[in-house]
This record gives C-alpha cells, structure tokens and sequence, in this order.
C-alpha cells in the first residue's frame, strides 16, 4: 500500500512540475511578438493582472536579435513622428518660456525651423532656449535654425502648404535657412557641434 502511495505523489509531483514548466513556457512566449524580437510593458500587464483603471505607463520596448534581424528589418522599426504634432509640441513649449510671446514651428525629416517674438533684450539668450526646447523633443540628428525676425513667421507658415517633395520648395526651404542664421542662434550645442547642430564633415553640412 505504502508503494502505491509513493508511485502516486510522485505521478503528481511530476505532473505538477511539468504544468508549471509549461505554463511558464506559454507565459515567456506571450511577451514576444510573432518575430520572437519584441517585448513590450502592455503584454505584461495580462501577464501578472497589474492593470489598473486610470493608470499611466511608463513606454517600454525590449528587442532581441534573432537569426531575421538584418538591415531590412532594422528600417522597417526605424522611428517615425507626426510633424505635425512635433511641431505643435515645440511651439507650445517655446510660448510657454518667459518673454516669448509667438512661436512658429516648420518640421520637416531632418531640421526644425522656429521663428518666434521675443521682448528679451538678450536676443542670443532667448535663441538658445528656443533652441533647446526644439532639440529636447525631435531625434539627435535633426538641425533646429531660430530666428527672432517677426518676418520669418510667414515664411515660416508659408511652407506647411507647400509640396515637400518639389526641388522647389526645397530650394526655398534652404534660402529661409540662410535668411534664419543672420538672427541670433544661441550658444554651440556641444564642444563638437555648432549652434545648429551641426558637427564637422557630417553629412548635413559642415560647422560654420
């Protein structure tokens, strides 16, 4: 009786083990996607029922390489924005500085174009904080060009009907830069790039 007793806690034992093994096998396979790369904080709530009504997440990602992580699938993740909003965004938080009064933001892939009305008399001073904003918000690669010139606002404006695409507009695009550089455009970024952003025999354009 004693054998069947044992022989039956151990057929259990095991049964249980394996359960939880598997449960747990199923558990690690729900915070992937399909491509076995991607862990995100959403899948975890289900997970462990951490959800809570009105709660605020933090954003989360985690991505493993897998033997399909090549080039092709690296660009198709690669990060898009509304410029639209980015743009909306900077415009609020540059109105929202002491003495700046208007702010017009242009956005396009790489570069950020404010044009805005300031009573600081430290004209540099205003630049370099209309500057920062914009930086703190758009990808590391972008270049911001400010202006106090209260004209550049509708040059400004006057490209967010225009086709980004025709050499055009491209062209006008470059001439508002150069038009935007005669103002005040704060202090360099860092040791290794210019006011703008730029840093030197990149491919965007050299350090003035």
């Amino acid at each position: 009786m004693n054998k069947h007793f044992l022989f039956a806690c151990t057929t259990i034992a095991i049964i249980t083990v394996s359960g939880c093994q598997s449960n747990t096998e199923n558990q690690d396979e729900a915070l992937y996607e399909e491509n076995g790369e991607t862990l995100n904080v959403s899948d975890r709530n289900d997970l462990y029922n951490t959800t809570k009504k009105d709660q605020q997440d933090y954003g989360y990602v985690r991505h493993t390489k897998n033997a399909d992580h090549d080039e092709s699938n690296m660009n198709k993740g690669m990060i898009s924005i509304n410029r639209e909003k980015v743009a909306d965004s900077i415009s609020r938080m540059a109105t929202s500085i002491p003495n700046i009064h208007d702010a017009a933001t242009l956005v396009t892939d790489d570069e950020v174009l404010i044009a805005y009305k300031t009573d600081n008399p430290n004209r540099n001073k205003a630049a370099d904080q209309v500057k920062r904003t914009a930086m703190s918000v758009v990808p590391r690669y972008y270049h911001v060009y400010v202006s106090d010139n209260p004209e550049h606002i509708k040059d400004v404006e006057r490209f967010s009907t225009l086709d980004t695409k025709d050499e055009n507009t491209q062209t006008s695009l470059q001439q508002t830069i150069r038009s935007m550089l005669k103002s005040p455009q704060g202090n360099r970024m860092s040791t290794g790039e210019d006011a703008n952003g730029h840093t030197k025999g990149s491919p965007n354009g050299d350090m003035e």
